[in-house]
């Protein structure tokens, strides 16, 4: 029986060691998993994080901390091979009815298709700003850097540090923006096979199963208070290089965008971009 439960702390201890040597910034010390038990692990003293899918549960995780403006990064590798219906998710949210929201969500598909990024924004409980992305390299087989700058002024999406999507502040002609509310970092792997993939057609494949994406280098910037008071700096977005690879982004790989939608919009598209 001693020797049994010798052996029984050794196993616990080799499975909480993960966390055991903790540095600044790292996993262990930045988020909590919500939901999806020993389906989100921590590996690496915290530098590395995993969420799995199975036909039982996915995964999630979210931040210990929450943020009113500020640079988040993240590097993802997302589910390989035939990840459709599957839709792993990676953004900003405050709770309740009248919640602000900045999303990344990477919707699956079958072996050889392009995943597609869908980037929406909340404010005040509202979304419906949704614009859709292919990406310009495969993102299961590296890690990539998914990353949110969040001003008072705008929302910029940026990828490998290549802006695709800036969302500007239309407060000026009645459009909400999320600007009061502080958010947490969230993250989630999930099957949605009722939608994801060529909406819905495709199913989840569960003899795949299960299903795994990985996270590591974690960053999170807040803005000082002393930025805010600079005019200059609040109203900077892109310098000239940004703003031609914004555009080179813009027109090879965007495959949505609510803005252009004129079947969703027949009376009119919203103000925020006609303004835009």
């Amino acid at each position: 029986m001693g020797s049994f439960t010798h052996y029984g702390f050794l196993i616990l201890a080799l499975l909480f060691s993960s966390c055991m040597v903790s540095y600044g910034g790292n996993f262990c010390q930045e988020f909590d998993f919500t939901w999806g038990g020993n389906r989100a692990k921590i590996f690496n003293g915290g530098q590395l994080l995993s969420l799995s899918l199975d036909k039982v549960s996915g995964s999630g995780f979210q931040s210990k901390k929450e943020h009113l403006f500020g640079r988040i990064d993240m590097q993802i590798k997302l589910v390989a091979g035939n990840s459709a219906g599957t839709v792993t998710t990676y953004y900003l949210s405050s709770q309740g009815p009248t919640h602000d929201e900045i999303d990344f969500e990477f919707l699956g598909n079958v072996t050889g298709e392009p995943y597609i990024l869908h980037t929406n924004i909340y404010a005040q409980g509202k979304g419906n700003k949704e614009q859709q992305f292919y990406l310009w390299f495969d993102p299961t087989k590296n890690f990539h850097t998914y990353s949110i700058i969040w001003k008072p002024q705008h929302i910029i999406f940026l990828v490998d540090n290549t802006p695709i999507r800036v969302y500007k502040n239309a407060e000026s002609v009645g459009v909400p923006f999320p600007k009061n509310q502080p958010m947490r970092i969230y993250s989630s792997l999930w099957n949605a096979d009722d939608w994801a993939t060529r909406g819905g057609l495709v199913k989840t494949d569960w003899a795949q199963a299960p299903f795994t994406a990985y996270y590591r280098n974690y960053m999170a910037q807040s803005f000082s208070p002393s930025q805010f008071s600079d005019q200059k700096w609040q109203n900077q977005e892109l310098d000239a290089n940004g703003r031609r690879r914004l555009r080179w982004v813009q027109k090879n790989f965007m495959i949505y965008n609510y803005c252009t939608d004129i079947k969703r919009f027949p009376q009119g598209f919203p103000p925020e971009c006609r303004r835009f």
